[in-house]
């Protein structure tokens, strides 16, 4: 029997159109969606993610909120559809996302809590010159010696911060250092190397100066425990309680991102198909890599949503 899990992409699955389609062809997400959600932020974000400009949704506190209520919008269709997971989890910020999947979080506190997020992300990120780069080719250990390496010639931070997929790690930390930490991974061959846009250096050290602000955001909002498994990018295994995933939320700001184990866990517990919930490709991508022989699917337009809906109605 298949057993299918959703996953719920994090930031950089953004793009201007994101959700229009699908808004367009279930009109009724945006009375339960995006209305709402324009007058809980107090921000036009339905217009931000149907129309941009692609700047605005590099911000983080634009991007988290647009990237979380796109995915909540495509989740609402699959349970319309009664399509339901046996298990989800969410790379980084697509950890809330998936915690209201499985009802420990409702949709319009996690929205809040995104944009509170991305709010503090963003003043770090003003505040520390720094970036984030994904390098393919070398596996964790080497990266993580390069990554001490950098550190100790430049005397500034870079570290392991997404651990996505055999030989696929991402690194982040202040310019320097991860320049010069790029400059080692080339030498020892890595196959690729790809700066990427998130505008800081999410998942290191350098946040945490904000953790005790998102703490008070976080005991602010009334967390449940899960109707069925969510596993924490945090920690790479099952959240056992609505408490133990506001732990797993708060150190997602300075811990890495463990989705090579997430995934390798939710296989060993014996799921095989996966649904991509929300914009993007890249978790379809990284599931791949990880677990071969799953099968994938994804939302990001109506094409794809239909074709998910009808392989999940598939017995």
């Amino acid at each position: 029997m298949t057993t299918t899990a959703f996953l719920f992409p994090g930031q950089g699955s953004q793009r201007t159109g994101m959700g229009l389609e699908l808004a367009q062809q279930w009109p009724y997400l945006v009375d339960k969606y995006y209305e709402p959600a324009d007058s809980v932020l107090g921000i036009p974000l339905s217009k931000l993610c149907w129309e941009g400009p692609t700047n605005a949704l590099k911000e983080m506190p634009i991007t988290q909120p647009a990237v979380l209520l796109t995915s909540v919008a495509a989740l609402d269709v699959l349970t319309m559809h009664n399509i339901a997971p046996h298990a989800v989890a969410g790379h980084s910020l697509g950890e809330f996302t998936a915690l209201v999947a499985v009802g420990v979080l409702d949709w319009a506190d996690a929205l809040r809590l995104v944009r509170v997020r991305g709010e503090l992300m963003a003043r770090v990120c003003s505040e520390v010159p720094g970036k984030m780069a994904a390098v393919v080719g070398l596996e964790l250990p080497a990266i993580e010696d390069l990554c001490g390496r950098a550190a100790a010639e430049t005397g500034e931070t870079v570290e392991v911060a997404n651990e996505n997929a055999p030989a696929q790690i991402v690194v982040s930390g202040e310019t320097s250092a991860v320049d010069r930490l790029l400059a080692l991974v080339r030498s020892a061959g890595a196959d690729r190397i790809v700066t990427l846009e998130i505008g800081g250096p999410a998942h290191c050290s350098l946040m945490g100066g904000i953790q005790a602000e998102f703490a008070s955001a976080l005991a602010e909002v009334e967390f449940r425990n899960p109707v069925v498994p969510v596993y924490s990018g945090t920690t790479g295994t099952p959240v056992t309680s609505g408490a133990h995933a506001r732990e797993c939320l708060l150190g997602q700001l300075t811990g890495r991102v463990r989705w090579t184990a997430v995934m390798s866990r939710m296989a060993a517990d014996g799921f095989d198909r996966f649904v991509e919930v929300g914009p993007g490709k890249v978790l379809g991508g990284l599931c791949r890599r990880t677990v071969p022989e799953a099968a994938v699917h994804r939302t990001n337009d109506v094409m794809q949503l239909k074709a998910a809906v009808n392989a999940c109605l598939t017995p």
